[in-house]
């Protein structure tokens, strides 16, 4: 006998929802190391943290997004500052 309790469609289309909106807040996160860290590592991060909210078996892809946008964010600026790009 089994105890898993059976996902309802819609629960299982937030759930691949919420793990290509972190797949996108990783790839947005490291395009904002080279162009403009401000608008793009910003962005990431709401986008992981809606993917987070959303929860689901993708919840370690959203934290996981959430982290990189951060470390993205300050390598981001570090580089424009230093490179002279614009920030936003």
């Amino acid at each position: 006998m089994s105890s898993r309790v059976e996902q309802s469609g819609d629960s299982r289309i937030m759930e691949t929802l919420a793990g290509l909106m972190a797949a996108a807040a990783i790839f947005l996160a490291i395009m904002g190391l080279a162009f403009r860290p401000v608008r793009m590592t910003i962005f990431a991060a709401l986008l992981a943290l809606v993917a987070a909210a959303i929860g689901g078996r993708h919840h370690r892809l959203a934290a996981f997004a959430l982290g990189t946008a951060g470390v993205c964010w300050v390598l981001g600026m570090t580089l424009a500052i230093v490179t002279g790009h614009p920030l936003y």
